[in-house]
């Protein structure tokens, strides 16, 4: 193979400490250090070293880097001259690196990680480093190796060594004091220590996604679940697919396996499934599969063992195989540790973290996961709610109270009857000889439930329970049965004639009740309210087209109003549960019809009458949906107070999408009020739960997840609020173009604000795809210029000019858009400068400029232009062509600054005198061409100054950049004087205004301007 040349090998290098961190990163790090040995340059070869021992640092691999290490440090010592300050700082650095390795590595005896630490100390001391970073090294050894005391006084010597050039970051060192703190049980201390890394005080290149992470359980130890959220949420954005991070991810599927979210862990680690195998790094293996460890062993309690999980070296495991695999290998590791040390330590704690049980039931968390698949052996999923309902008390020890608390339960209707019911069956089985008429009861309450689900066995089991209550003489009960025939043949799509001859039979059965029976005018009631309802179904069945307009109000619907109506009349009395149900169909059937005033008066009664009944929960819907209405009606605090009701008589309740939506329509109006985010985000992240519990993940749970991202983002939680829409996006995708669009805008203003501008620009270009076919432009254009502005964000200079060609093409398509598109010639005029700013590059931008102004100025000749939004952009279309010439002069300043006094004398004639003229044929100025340039500049800042003069107060900060920028460009052409003058009459003119009118700082600013000018 032809060896590399010098100028090869430095490009490799270069390429390589720019490149991702991991395996390949390395092996071509490997290849650079043996070529730039062979190549028998020394100073090549130490920088290839260095390189090589940073990539194994940010990888898997990092206990290699001792090799490396150990060769530079041979050079060091053969020749410590050779060393730049820099290359000595940097070997020094690394001795900490190096001594952590070897301590990380139990394949090295005890006796020479404790001669490392001996030799580390030995040299800080003599280059006169601190020995702060020495005593932590020391510390985790001593740890490690069971010798506490030695621990415990490196740790009080760390802590008051000096701080110098050698020490570790505060927050890297934060994070290792909390650490400690944590194995010593101290979860508040450590989270005291750690408050500066976790609110973003002190960060670094590893911080604070390791804190974020380590933080985890000690804030669920001390009840602080709303944290863990969050800092879950943040720490995995931040650690994701971060190869030096194994650990890191490690405790966030631990988390995950803890609280409740095993799906989501299961993500996690599919996520990470190439790491997933024996790693050179034995420490990272250790810390990383004990977090998978513990998700594995969850999975295996919940009946999940034969699940598939993560492949393990190519092969596909179940989640039992790869529990077995992967324990075996962690408990050889850390008993390689323990062999080494002399103690069992590290088994010790590796046992006790994999052997760890959930802290929480259920901690939801916001995003998307899908749903573990039922348990298909072992017990299931434990209840995952995330409130506490209030329901039914604990079921009482004596069978016949549990008995008539179940019927009671029943007889109202209340949603914690099934639970009593399934109790009430496993103590009649347990029975010797059980009672016939709660046999009856048992088989009537299966029987319901098999109506409702539309199971075909449904009408069979209603019959036998009709049957069973006639012989038991309870006539009531199977009157009931009776009314349940005729609505599951209903439902079955069984023909008009049959059903209706099923109602008449129910009708009959509930008719012929005992006068003196209390429920026979209820069951008369509730025929005849079930017969309203069906028949406007079968009706439609029947004429589905027996004209056109069947469905339009005061037609189809007409029928059905005039008998709800009469049946709340004639039953108010008698029936308020009943008649609360036909209010709230009359309140629905107005607000179909277009009018919300009527809907609202009828579902507000409805709500009344069902809580006046004795049934708060049935006033959980109309309550829900009237909070919606008068959103729409434009009474916020009314609808507030409607929802806050919903919620409270929700406490009952055990539909899970009953409970979704009452949250979802509170958080959507907080936040709409702009009051409560905190607490509108909370409702909304129980919301999506309580969507996902119900089966609708794709529908409700991903509006409450959208609305979980904007209280994040409105309450200034944006990392959250990506994480959580990300999650949410491909659901949002579903539901149509227009939430397409604003989901994808929406998570391309996060990913803009967290730095990440490229995702976001693919985000912006989709949504404005997705517009496209948009009758109005506008959004489009809109879109396609937020792209161009991440692309030039994201320094894509060429993809910026495209994009931003495309908005201003859409933009002036809509004929309605100057301000919007002069912003963007001003973006243009500036993104053609970074590449050049020769002449060429000023006439491009000049003339992107000067076609701005073209824009305004016609837009200002329109009958209804706006001078407000037209004459301020004018003034800052001058103020930057302005700083467009300025930068000319001031790069041709530069130029002149990098040039020695031999380069000045060459730009002169041979006779002596300097040309003033046309630039050199390097593209120079001649000084006539800068005075004229600068002349320029001042007679636009003065004229844009003149602008926002005539704009008021409100504009006397540009006012003052524009004065300022002029007078010191004067102060340049040796006139000082005249720039001191112009701030001086702004002084005189500020002074006269009203105090409250003048920002604090400009006066002082400015008299300070005018003293630098006249000194």
């Amino acid at each position: 193979m032809t060896a590399m040349t010098r100028d090869e090998i430095e490009r490799g290098l270069a390429e390589n400490a720019e490149a991702p961190n991991g395996a390949a990163r390395n092996a071509h790090a490997e290849v650079l250090a043996a070529a730039a040995e062979a190549c028998g340059d020394p100073a090549l070869f130490r920088s290839a070293l260095d390189n090589l021992i940073n990539a194994y640092l940010y990888s898997s691999e990092s206990s290699k880097m001792v090799v490396p290490f150990a060769r530079l440090l041979q050079e060091y010592d053969k020749d410590p001259g050779a060393f730049s300050a820099w290359e000595a700082h940097s070997l020094y650095w690394q001795f900490k690196w190096v001594a952590t390795a070897i301590s990380d590595s139990p394949g090295i005896p005890l006796e020479s990680a404790t001669g490392w630490l001996d030799e580390m100390e030995r040299r800080y001391r003599i280059a006169g480093h601190s020995e702060r970073p020495v005593r932590e090294a020391e510390l985790w050894l001593a740890h490690a190796t069971g010798d506490d005391d030695r621990a415990e006084r490196a740790f009080g010597r760390w802590l008051a060594a000096e701080r110098d050039d050698m020490s570790d970051c505060q927050a890297c060192e934060l994070n290792g004091q909390g650490q400690y703190a944590v194995l010593h049980g101290n979860d508040d201390e450590a989270l005291d220590l750690w408050k500066p890394v976790l609110e973003g005080d002190l960060t670094c290149a590893e911080e604070p996604h390791r804190v974020l992470a380590t933080s985890l359980l000690p804030l669920l130890r001390l009840g602080r679940a709303d944290e863990a959220r969050a800092h879950h949420l943040r720490g995995y954005r931040m650690a994701r697919g971060n190869e030096s991070l194994l650990p890191t991810i490690g405790k966030h599927i631990e988390f995950c396996a803890l609280t409740g979210n095993e799906s989501r862990g299961l993500e996690i680690l599919a996520e990470h499934a190439g790491h997933v195998a024996p790693l050179a790094n034995v420490d990272d293996q250790l810390a990383f599969h004990g977090g998978v460890l513990v998700l594995l062993r969850r999975l295996e309690q919940l009946g999940h063992g034969g699940s598939a999980a993560v492949p393990y070296e190519g092969v596909p495991r179940t989640v039992s195989e790869l529990h077995e695999v992967l324990y075996a290998g962690a408990l050889d590791i850390a008993r390689r540790f323990d062999a080494r040390n002399g103690t069992s330590r590290i088994s010790d704690r590796f046992l006790a973290r994999v052997g760890r049980e959930p802290l929480v039931d259920v901690l939801p968390l916001g995003v998307r996961s899908a749903t573990l698949p039922p348990s298909p052996s072992g017990p299931g999923a434990p209840p995952s709610a995330p409130v506490t309902r209030s329901g039914p008390a604990a079921p009482p020890a004596d069978f016949t109270e549990l008995v008539e608390r179940a019927r009671r339960a029943r007889d109202v209707g209340h949603p914690g009857a099934g639970a009593l019911w399934a109790e009430v069956a496993v103590r009649q089985d347990a029975r010797p000889e059980p009672d016939p008429l709660v046999s009856a009861d048992l088989a009537d309450h299966h029987a319901l439930a098999a109506a409702r689900r539309g199971a075909e066995e449904a009408p069979q089991l209603l019959g036998t329970v009709r049957d069973a209550y006639r012989a038991l003489g309870r006539a009531e009960r199977a009157a009931l049965a009776e009314l349940r025939l005729a609505g599951t043949a209903a439902q079955s799509g069984a023909a008009p004639a049959e059903v209706r001859e099923l109602f008449r039979a129910a009708a009959r059965a509930a008719t012929a009740l005992d006068a003196d029976e209390p429920l026979r005018a209820r069951r008369i009631a509730l025929v005849e309210l079930s017969e309203i309802r069906v028949e406007s179904y079968l009706r439609s069945v029947e004429a589905p087209h027996d004209h056109e307009h069947a469905d339009a109000p005061g037609d189809g619907h007409a029928e059905l109003v005039a008998e709800l109506t009469a049946f709340v009349a004639a039953h108010a009395d008698t029936a308020a549960d009943l008649v609360a149900e036909a209010e709230e169909m009359l309140g629905r059937l107005a607000l179909s019809q277009g009018d919300p005033e009527r809907a609202e008066a009828l579902l507000a009664a409805a709500a009344v009458r069902a809580v006046a009944a004795g049934r708060p929960w049935q006033a959980v819907d109309p309550l829900t949906l009237r909070a919606g209405v008068l959103m729409s009606l434009g009474r916020p605090a009314e609808a507030e107070e409607a929802a806050r009701a919903g919620l409270e008589h929700a406490a009952e309740v055990v539909d899970a999408e009953a409970q979704g939506a009452v949250r979802l329509t509170l958080a959507d109006i907080l936040l709409r009020r702009g009051e409560a985010v905190r607490e509108a985000a909370a409702h909304a992240l129980a919301g999506a739960h309580w969507f996902d519990q119900a089966g609708l993940s794709a529908d409700g749970g991903a509006q409450a997840r959208l609305m979980l991202a904007r209280a994040y983002a409105r309450d200034g939680r944006t990392a959250e609020a990506a994480e959580v829409l990300q999650s949410a996006l491909p659901d949002l995708l579903e539901h149509g173009a227009e939430q397409a669009v604003f989901g994808r805008e929406f998570l391309g203003d996060l990913l803009r604000e967290l730095g990440e501008p490229r995702p976001a620009a693919e985000q912006y270009l989709l949504a404005a795809e997705a517009a496209a076919d948009w009758e109005n432009p506008r959004p489009q254009a809109n879109l396609a210029h937020s792209a161009a502005e991440a692309l030039s964000g994201a320094g894509l200079p060429v993809e910026a000019t495209a994009a931003y060609g495309r908005a201003l093409e859409l933009y002036r398509r809509t004929g309605d858009a100057p301000v919007s598109e002069v912003r963007v010639l001003r973006s243009l005029a500036w993104l053609g400068l970074r590449e050049e700013v020769g002449d060429a590059g000023v006439a491009r931008a000049r003339a992107l400029m000067g076609e701005a102004v073209s824009v305004l100025e016609a837009a200002a000749l329109a009958p209804d232009a706006d001078s407000a939004e037209l004459r301020p952009e004018l003034a800052q279309t001058w103020h930057q062509l302005a700083q467009v010439l300025d930068r000319r002069v001031g790069e041709d300043a530069d130029e002149d600054d990098d040039d020695d006094v031999a380069d000045a004398d060459a730009d002169a004639d041979a006779d002596g005198s300097v040309d003033d003229g046309d630039p050199t044929a390097a593209g120079r100025l001649g000084a006539a061409q800068v005075e004229a340039l600068r002349v320029e500049e001042i007679e636009l800042w003065d004229r844009a100054a003149g602008i926002y003069a005539e704009l008021g107060p409100e504009y006397l900060r540009d006012r003052f950049q524009c004065l300022n920028n002029a007078a010191w460009t004067e102060q340049e052409r040796g006139r000082p004087a005249a720039g001191a003058a112009r701030i001086s009459a702004l002084i005189d003119e500020v002074g006269a205004l009203p105090e409250e009118t003048v920002p604090e700082w400009l006066l002082p600013a400015a008299q300070r301007v005018v003293t630098q000018l006249t000194a």
